[in-house]
């Protein structure tokens, strides 16, 4: 009996190990796999650790200990709450920082020496009317959408720092010194953690947003491309395919807003690498992305026609097929022609043949509308979804034209690179100046 139930506690105590080293190999495997998807993260990860270790080993000579004392631990926090991913929000942070400590520390001296010239009884009423006014004043400015979006940590620090230097009962040469070993520890961390996030292998946010922009337009360009084959031809059976993940890639586009305006806002701190200038025109990436937005929106409508259980019969989704698969085609080849050329940086206009195509197609299927899909009374619901779908191709078309003009634009504020056009050979020679002349040959053999 002893020694079956001694079995029976080894089995269960390997059982309960095996699931335990389960864990760590899934752990491990997770861990793995966010290294393979993005390899930054694993710089990044040496990123802080280096800064945290410079800022560590820095206070260890004796100048500056003996300088700061105690306070250099403020440098060490202001590397682990300053340093972020990319160098935008790291520059975001580290100013918003060392500005909010600096002007808070000063006027937090000057409060705090007003309020010891009151006397003991007048030294707190005046210390509390000057945190409320502060704090009141510093809170409702975080609701200002221009402040929360660029100097929402700043105005935090502010408080925080306020009230530490003007709440403290020391004398004022001590308050003096603590608001100087403060800002000196804090501006110390803060350059820091900047100078290593923008010297070892930096993360432009303001590339991050452009990318995004630039793909969220080939997902939409992945669609249409695919719409006309997935939403025309049929199974044996009748009934529609299964649609390809590329298809789907469009719906993350409707959702990019929030990342969009965060990267924008982040962007505006970085300082000028390779074709982006410090004033690079970061909002006409939003309207660029509002646009995409907009169009997605139609492909979301457009979509659910694809998906839906009702679908019309084959012979009247041919009166429309061959205008609607050329819309849907050339839209996707605009949008992919606009996604090339931003990623390229380049002003290129070979998306106008696309859209001057689709536009054709439109006129070419509002004729067919009037003339065929109308006399296919038998079936009312099909004709309707059918001409539903041809006014979401023809919206579809205006979403497109406003991609491009906004692109354009800001191809052109951006001030991107110009491309000479593709000259061929027949078109060299029909360019020449200069004057020209006929030449007969005669036939010899007639």
């Amino acid at each position: 009996m002893a020694s079956s139930n001694y079995n029976h506690d080894q089995v269960k105590a390997a059982g309960l190990f095996e699931r335990f080293w389960g864990k760590i190999v899934r752990f491990g495997l997770m861990l793995k796999k966010l290294g393979q998807d993005d390899p930054r993260r694993i710089v990044h990860s040496f990123k802080v650790a280096l800064a945290l270790t410079l800022v560590s080993v820095l206070f260890y000579f004796e100048p500056l200990f003996e300088g700061f004392g105690i306070a250099a631990m403020w440098a060490i926090l202001s590397v682990v709450v300053v340093f972020e991913f990319s160098v935008g929000a790291t520059l975001g942070r580290g100013f918003n920082r060392m500005l909010a400590t600096i002007v808070a520390a000063a006027l937090g001296i000057g409060a705090h020496r007003l309020a010891t010239l009151s006397g003991n009884q007048g030294e707190p009423v005046l210390i509390a009317l000057f945190v409320f006014v502060e704090a009141g004043i510093v809170t409702f400015f975080r609701f200002i959408p221009q402040m929360k979006a660029r100097y929402n940590y700043g105005l935090l620090i502010f408080n925080l720092t306020f009230c530490l230097v003007s709440v403290s009962g020391y004398r004022d040469d001590e308050v003096i010194r603590m608001a100087f070993e403060r800002v000196g520890t804090i501006i110390i961390g803060s350059c820091i953690a900047v100078a290593v996030c923008v010297l070892i292998r930096p993360v432009w946010i303001g590339v991050e947003l452009h990318n995004q922009i630039a793909t969220n337009m080939e997902k939409l360009a992945n669609f249409l491309e695919g719409f006309g084959d997935e939403y025309f031809k049929l199974n044996e059976n009748g009934q529609t395919r299964d649609q390809s993940l590329s298809l789907q890639g469009y719906k993350s586009v409707l959702t990019s807003k929030g990342s969009e305006d965060t990267m924008a806002n982040l962007a505006r701190w970085e300082p000028r690498h390779g074709w982006f200038s410090f004033r690079h025109p970061w909002n006409q990436y939003l309207k660029v992305g509002n646009l995409t937005r907009h169009c997605a929106i139609k492909i979301e409508a457009l979509n659910s026609y694809l998906t839906s259980e009702t679908q019309a019969p084959p012979e009247v989704k041919s009166i429309i097929q061959g205008p609607s698969m050329i819309i849907s085609s050339e839209c996707g080849k605009a949008l992919k022609e606009l996604a090339t050329s931003m990623k390229k940086m380049i002003k290129s206009s070979s998306y106008e043949p696309h859209i001057a195509n689709s536009k054709e197609a439109a006129e070419e299927l509002k004729v067919v509308i009037r003339s065929s899909l109308c006399k296919h009374s038998a079936d009312s619901l099909h004709i309707i979804q059918e001409g539903a779908v041809a006014s979401l191709l023809f919206q579809i078309i205006t979403c497109t034209e406003d991609i491009a003009e906004a692109a354009h634009k800001l191809a052109s504020q951006a001030h991107f690179k110009d491309v000479k056009p593709r000259v061929t050979p027949d078109q060299e020679n029909s360019v020449n100046d200069g004057p020209h002349h006929v030449i007969t040959i005669a036939d010899t053999a007639t």
